[in-house]
């Protein structure tokens, strides 16, 4: 079996001099990270951490994520990034599933200190503490990572992937967006405790010896910005809200429209990607942005367009060549239909739940394809075949026995001239069982009201689609990788 630390140690070790990655303000080179790898290595082994063991990091993004995740590795264990944000509840849920070796983290948190062993250091770190953890039964060694996810229920499932996943994953990615070289640098940005920011922006790049300019995460922007200002990224791999917010910030005379656009690959993922975002990329930046697709139980990428040249505008791209993949109704049947739910079977799908068998059977078949639960459209264009995804099931609205789908309301909301953005939701209804809601976000100092919203969507939709109601907000809820939460804005318009 093809380990990660196989393949990414003897690129570090090709030309040790060479920057590797940049971190605030000032680049380090390969040596330096090999260094902290082995620090890491020795603390880590001397505390007692062996084979099948796993650590728990809650850290932002810094050296030491790539570092330890190569210590781990070459000792055999299993790398488990979590949110320290994720709340209590959540963490100590996670946190019994994992049984970690111990918990570095930036700060103590002593609800679990009382009961997992708990190091805490900075993110400037290059050398780890001694300390002991605590030995547990080990789990299979294939597995290289274990992420936390709550998916649509808003419980904590613990995902576990194997080295063969984020090879094959790493690779077709890659592969599918073949202008990435190992001559790039990568803007490292996305949160690490998601399998997004951890596999494609971290990882990826250090499997082809690319560089990487870290910034510990998005808030405040700062860091990011001079990221982009003073490196030369060529591929940033981002949430559709990362990516307008900077698209935005050039549109305001904040930041020089050439600091975007000498990137030359712009993919986001993790969310629907707003439509006015293509064509105000265009006009500022001078090039469009693509959009991908995935999940945490895919390692993640499922999706993605392979240039903005050849790229079909709301679509997620192609799947990725080493999945098979078919359509299902929303009741499991097999369908020859050219829309449906989408099932992938393959290389980058995770072996099962961690622990949780029941879990595991519900989203797959008996065939071992497994259920995405997003909703699609195929379509072929110049001989390919392309996705669309409608949305979530779990999203989809139905009005009076009419299945309403909610990108695409909000597709043509965001055409209305001072819409910038357009979330539609469920809302309980009586009579039809759910009527659509939608959140709209205003382009600045418009005046529109509720009224002018739903007379513009009658114009442009079959009436059960229309929007009954329309509330006005200036931000969305986000959740820690900035994807809109959409629980949060359902359960505001049921009234909860």
């Amino acid at each position: 079996m093809e380990r990660l630390e196989n393949i990414i140690i003897p690129k570090l070790s090709e030309d040790t001099s060479a920057n590797l990655y940049w971190w605030d303000g000032k680049w380090y080179t390969r040596a330096d990270l090999l260094g902290i790898v082995s620090n890491c290595e020795n603390v880590l082994r001397n505390a007692g951490f062996s084979r099948g063991q796993r650590l728990v990091v809650m850290l932002k993004n810094s050296p030491l994520i790539p570092a330890l995740s190569l210590a781990v590795w070459k000792l055999g264990g299993i790398f488990c990034p979590l949110n320290e944000r994720a709340g209590l509840e959540s963490l100590t849920g996670t946190l019994e599933l994992i049984k970690p070796f111990a918990v570095i983290a930036e700060h103590e948190i002593p609800e679990l200190a009382k009961t997992w062993p708990f190091l805490t250091c900075d993110l400037d770190s290059v050398s780890l503490p001694a300390f002991t953890g605590k030995t547990q039964t080990p789990e299979p060694d294939e597995l290289a990572v274990i992420f936390a996810t709550s998916g649509t229920t808003g419980l904590p499932k613990a995902v576990p992937l194997t080295h063969t996943n984020l090879i094959s994953n790493c690779r077709d990615t890659n592969a599918m967006v073949s202008s990435i070289n190992s001559d790039d640098t990568f803007l490292t940005v996305l949160p690490n405790f998601h399998s997004f920011g951890y596999t494609v922006t971290t990882i990826l790049p250090l499997t082809i010896g690319a560089r990487l300019a870290i910034a510990p995460s998005f808030l405040p922007p700062s860091v990011t910005i001079r990221a982009i200002v003073e490196v030369k990224i060529d591929v940033m791999f981002v949430v559709p809200a990362i990516a307008s917010f900077l698209v935005m910030n050039v549109e305001k005379g904040k930041l020089p429209p050439e600091a975007l656009s000498r990137i030359r690959v712009i993919c986001t993922g993790g969310d629907k990607l707003n439509p006015n975002l293509h064509k105000t990329a265009m006009k500022f930046l001078g090039r469009d942005i693509m959009e991908g697709y995935g999940l945490t139980e895919t390692s993640p990428v499922v999706c993605v367009n392979h240039d903005c040249e050849h790229q079909q505008i709301g679509s997620i791209g192609p799947v990725l060549p080493s999945y098979e993949y078919k359509l299902k109704t929303r009741e499991g049947q097999d369908t020859d239909e050219k829309e449906g739910v989408l099932w992938v079977r393959g290389p980058s799908v995770t072996p099962g739940y961690l622990h949780a068998p029941e879990i595991t059977a519900e989203r797959f078949d008996a065939d071992g394809f497994f259920n995405t639960g997003d909703y699609v459209r195929l379509e072929t264009h110049d001989g390919e075949e392309f996705v669309y995804v409608l949305d979530r099931v779990t999203d989809i609205i139905i009005v009076g026995g009419f299945n309403v789908y909610p990108q695409e309301v909000e597709k043509v909301l965001a055409e209305h001239p001072d819409v910038r953005q357009a979330v539609v939701v469920g809302m309980p209804h009586d009579i039809n069982g759910q009527i659509p809601k939608a959140y709209i976000m205003l382009e600045e100092g418009a005046k529109t009201e509720e009224r002018d919203i739903i007379r513009f969507a009658k114009e442009h939709l079959a009436h059960f689609k229309v929007p009954r109601r329309v509330e006005f907000v200036t931000e969305f809820p986000l959740s820690g990788t900035g994807k809109i939460l959409r629980r949060v804005l359902r359960d505001r318009a049921a009234g909860k």
